[in-house]
């Protein structure tokens, strides 16, 4: 198998820690509820995702500063189309 470089590796182990966090939220859906186990299972994942995003901004991927921009940009779309935000 060929080494992978470090971009490579980022985006390759963001991606799945995505997935992850993607079957957690699934699971905790279907199950109506966020229990002691899942909530745990969710709080760890959302560690993990947070983790690669650290490591993004450290090796130059993107900053916090653009992050937070975005950030705003898609709460202002939520205060549009979602109940999330009053």
């Amino acid at each position: 198998m060929k080494k992978l470089d470090t971009t490579q590796q980022l985006m390759v182990i963001t991606m799945e820690e995505a997935g992850e966090l993607t079957q957690v939220c699934s699971k905790v859906l279907r199950r109506a509820e966020i229990d002691d186990e899942y909530g745990m299972k969710l709080v760890e994942e959302l560690g993990d995702v947070y983790c690669m995003l650290k490591l993004m901004t450290e090796h130059g991927i993107c900053t916090w500063t653009e992050l937070e921009e975005q950030a705003k940009i898609k709460r202002r779309k939520l205060e549009k189309w979602s109940d999330l935000i009053d």
